[in-house]
Formats: C-alpha cells, sequence, structure tokens
C-alpha cells in the first residue's frame, strides 16, 4: 500500500468521525444511509488493517493508529477487522465529540483493546475489564504498541457480585465468549475455564461513562444499579437478547432512568419495540439526560 492509499484512506475515516454526529438521524441500522457508510467503513478497514506488521495507520482525530490483524476465530470471517464495523465507529465519534463531557470510563467487555487505545487518545481515564485471557494479552500489547499510559487493565469479568465463574471460550468466534449461561445455546467447540469476576456495585462510582460489551450478560450487571448510580454517569450498552431488553426496559423504567436506542436514531425509548434485542439492532444508551449528547462541548 502506497504512503498516497494510507492518507485517502485516514481521510475517509477522519470524515466518517467527524459526520457521523450530524447524521446521527441515519444511524439506524435499516436506514439506507447507515448502509452505505458501513460499505464504505468496511473498505477502509480492509484497507488500512489487513497487515500482519504493527505498522502505524493515521486514523484522524484520534492520531495514528497500529492494530495488526487477528484472527478472532477459525477462519477469517470473524477479525480484528470486525472491530471497526460502522456501529463501533458511531461509539468512536461518540467518544471524541463528549471528549469534554467526560473523564473516567470503565471499559466493560474490552476485548483487544481498540476502544481503549482509543478512549485514551480522547484524553480519559480508562479501566478496562476483560475475561478472556487471550484477549488481555493482545489487550496489553496493544495498548504498549499505541503507548496509552492512562489505562488499567483488569482480567476479569463482570458481573452482579464478585467471584469466580466459568467462562466459555467460543472458538469458532472468540468476539461471542461469554460467561457460562449468558447465552442459551453457545454454537461450535467451546473451551471452558475459571475466571475472576468483580461486581459492578463495587466499580461503577469510579466512573462517569460506561461501555457495556457483555455478550448477554448485561441484565445480570444492568438490574444491580439503582437510580442513584445514574445521577452522575452514563452508558453504552449492547443488548443480547429480547429477554435482556425486556428486562431494563422494566428495570429502567421502574427507576426513571432514560434509554436512548440506535435502532431509532438514539430518540428515546418509548415502547419494548423500541429496544434492541440483538448486536444487529445497534446500541442502548442509558442516561438521566434529556437527550443523548451528540453536540460538542468545551
Amino acid at each position: 500500500m502506497s504512503a498516497r492509499d494510507v492518507m485517502a484512506g485516514s481521510d475517509i475515516f477522519e470524515q466518517l468521525f467527524l459526520a457521523l454526529p450530524s447524521v446521527r438521524a441515519h444511524h439506524a441500522p435499516t436506514d439506507r444511509v447507515y448502509r452505505l457508510l458501513k460499505q464504505v467503513a468496511r473498505r477502509e478497514a480492509e484497507g488500512l488493517f489487513s497487515g500482519l506488521e504493527p505498522v502505524p495507520r493515521s486514523f484522524k482525530p484520534f492520531g495514528e493508529l497500529i492494530l495488526p490483524y487477528h484472527r478472532m476465530g477459525l477462519n477469517d470471517a470473524f477479525s480484528s477487522l470486525n472491530l471497526f464495523d460502522l456501529d463501533e465507529l458511531i461509539l468512536f465519534s461518540f467518544y471524541w465529540i463528549n471528549r469534554h463531557r467526560y473523564r473516567r470510563v470503565l471499559d466493560i467487555g474490552a476485548n483487544i483493546g481498540l476502544h481503549a487505545v482509543l478512549l485514551s487518545r480522547c484524553g480519559y481515564a480508562v479501566r478496562a475489564y476483560e475475561p478472556d485471557a487471550e484477549h488481555v494479552e493482545l489487550l496489553q500489547k496493544h495498548l504498549l504498541l499505541n503507548r496509552c499510559s492512562d489505562v488499567e487493565v483488569f482480567h476479569m469479568a463482570v458481573s452482579n457480585e464478585a467471584g469466580v465463574r466459568e467462562f466459555v471460550r467460543v472458538l469458532g468466534n472468540t468476539l461471542g465468549s461469554h460467561l457460562a449461561g449468558s447465552k442459551a445455546n453457545p454454537y461450535g467447540a467451546l473451551e471452558r475455564m475459571p475466571v475472576q469476576v468483580e461486581a459492578i456495585g463495587s466499580i461503577i462510582e469510579w466512573a462517569d461513562l460506561i461501555k457495556l460489551d457483555a455478550e448477554g450478560h448485561e441484565r445480570d450487571i444492568l438490574l444491580t444499579t439503582q437510580r442513584a448510580h445514574w445521577l452522575t454517569r452514563d452508558a453504552l450498552v449492547e443488548v443480547g437478547t429480547a429477554e435482556n431488553a425486556s428486562s431494563l426496559y422494566d428495570h429502567f423504567g421502574q427507576i426513571d432512568v432514560h434509554l436512548f436506542a440506535q435502532k431509532i436514531n438514539w430518540e428515546r425509548v418509548r415502547r419494548l419495540a423500541d429496544m434492541p434485542t440483538n448486536y444487529h439492532e445497534g446500541t442502548l444508551f442509558v442516561s438521566r439526560k434529556s437527550v443523548m449528547p451528540w453536540e460538542a462541548t468545551e
């Protein structure tokens, strides 16, 4: 790849990040603009981050990014390129535009560290929790490659209570690995092992923003939170199942905490049908705010 190709790709990513807040009315995964931008993002990711060598790539406005290609399963269908899907870029854009609004972020389900790296580049202090030992090794490697010194890494899962749980590694797609019981029918070859678990109640007070991707375990984590927890913090949550969506809808309605769904272009959730029921339907924003903050603040 030539230097010109790298710069062209980085310019497209930069334009995407800067444009995404202003086109939030088209963030729903069913929207035609979303589908177009998703194709553009994938093409750029393949152009920039398909190499195995740790080469810096311009990734404005976050600066240079080093993220070598990693297969995340038994074939190339699941890889580090999936971490650049449009839903992820939308979150990255949110991190950037809110870099003066939040200060401390819990990255629950940190995977191999892309979110943690970019959160750090925004100036946030980050505590990253990841239960997969192989992912933790890569996470720490990527933090070192990208010179991120303000990220604390915890080889732990997060749940409603502390202890030791069984962790299920899905060998065909380690992006779908999870705590036992979080998914009804895990598929393919599996590895099972114990993992240390931290209780959300013991770590939530530190943060003012939470990114939560717990592969179906979000209900166990969030149902233990109360209204007081949300007076000074927000969360970006992936919802894994329809059952979890229903439980979260009821819980947050009872404690008067607002929900905003990418599925409906970040409008406030007013009925159960507005809730995402799987990752294909996008992220859920949890907050006491009256609107989701997509406007820059100094």
